[in-house]
Parts: C-alpha cells; structure tokens; sequence
C-alpha cells in the first residue's frame, strides 16, 4: 500500500507531518497495471482474472446477485452502494454466505442543502426564519447523483453495526464545514473509513489531511499518479538533504 506524507503547515504549534495511505479508486475500464492496491468500479466485461487481484470491486448500483457473483469468483471485497442504501439487509446476507470481512460499502455523499422559512409556531405575534437543519451534514446520494436525505455520519454508524468490512466514502470537500464534517467522520470511524473526492478534480488533499484527519485516501488515477509521483520526489529530496557531505581533502 502506498502512503504520502503531508507536512505540518508554518504555523503548527504541535504535531508534524501527517502520514496518509493512497489507494487508487478507478474504473475497471481503466484500472492501473498493478491492481492488487486498488479499488475498482464495477464493469459487466470486468475480467475474470482481475477481480480476485483488485483489492476491492465497487457496485454503485448493483445489488445482491451481482456481488454474490463476484465474491464467488474470488473478490477479496465488495463495495455495496445503492443497494445497500434501499435494503441494508443485503450485507447481513452476504455476510452470513461469504464471510463480513468481504464486504464493504460505498456511500457517494454531498452536503446537504439548507433551506429557510419563517416560522410563526412558536409565536404567533412574531415570524421567526428557522433553517431546515440546524448543522451542516452530508447526506448519501443515489448511483444517479439524487439526493436521500439519510445523514452520512448515522448511515455509516449503521453499516459498520452491521459489521461491513471497510467503507469507502466519496464527497467533495470544499470548506471549513466540510473539514469539520470529515474530521468528525475520521474521529468515530477511524480506520474503518477510506474517503476520496466525488467529483473535485482538483481537491486540497493537503487540507484533507491536515485538517479533515483523513488517514486513508482513495483517489481517481490522475490524482493517485500525481501523489505518488510528488511523494516520490519530496522523499528523494529529503535523502539527498540528510546524506553526508564529502568534503575536500
């Protein structure tokens, strides 16, 4: 498993540089050469050689048949999205066939949207504006990108009471309040949790890192070659750094 490392911002007052493990997160249409560190999206014309090497195969739609398929030919896991979202009893089944620790699952999320209104409940001489939510939240998307409304942070609760594997959870992180949400996040799941971006090609993973606690990242194949390719470079930098010096007789 590749890992980067992030290091502390200026302005740290404790703590250092932040290590985080890397998986690539890719179709399987364009699955990287090595795939036994990745986690790939399910495709009908997967082939059969490459599902038991993957470290993962990710059904965002596709439900009990298709992942029973799968871990009968040798899938070392399988991400339930959808399907596990309208029926959660799927993981408790495959579970029960093929063992817990073969199955995860895989929640695309978004923060949910707050609305206003004036409320004059409370008080009839006065109209108060109430937001629908009272903290931001993420909520779990369909395979199609529409809105549930079920909160992530309780969803996941539910899944691992339900002694799913791993979770993968895929949400763009764009502020303070999405740092503060996958902190959280981070907190009660620990390392039970993998989180990438959902749709961001360019997100601040410096930030998720030192900010959002991520620990383990799964990232589309652009951004895992890039940090694959920078964390190479920073290390080769910092052994060419701490070397000796040969100095002139």
């Amino acid at each position: 498993m590749n890992r980067i490392v992030a290091p502390a911002p200026a302005d740290a007052t404790h703590g250092g540089a932040a290590d985080c493990a890397i998986r690539c997160l890719a179709p399987a249409g364009a699955a990287p050469a090595d795939v036994s560190d990745a986690y790939l999206i399910d495709d009908p014309a997967l082939d059969a050689g490459t599902i038991p090497a993957a470290a993962g195969i990710v059904l965002p739609r596709e439900g009990a048949a298709r992942a029973a398929a799968l871990l009968a030919a040798g899938a070392r896991r399988v991400f339930l999205g959808e399907a596990a979202l309208l029926d959660s009893s799927i993981l408790a089944a495959l579970a029960t066939r093929f063992g817990s620790e073969r199955v995860g699952v895989y929640v695309p999320a978004r923060r949910i949207e707050i609305s206003w209104s004036f409320d004059t409940t409370s008080n009839a001489d006065f109209k108060v504006l109430t937001p629908s939510l009272g903290a931001p939240a993420w909520e779990a998307l369909r395979a199609d990108g529409t809105p549930t409304g079920t909160q992530v942070l309780w969803w996941l609760g539910e899944m691992l009471k339900q002694d799913a594997a791993e979770a993968l959870l895929c949400v763009d992180i764009r502020d303070d309040s999405d740092l503060n949400l996958c902190a959280e996040c981070v907190e009660h799941f620990g390392n039970w949790i993998w989180v990438g971006p959902l749709a961001d090609a360019e997100p601040a993973l410096d930030e998720w890192i030192r900010y959002g606690h991520v620990r383990q990242l799964a990232l589309p194949p652009a951004l895992h070659a890039r940090a694959i390719a920078i964390d190479a470079a920073v290390t080769a930098t910092a052994d060419a750094g701490s070397a000796p010096v040969e100095r002139a007789a």
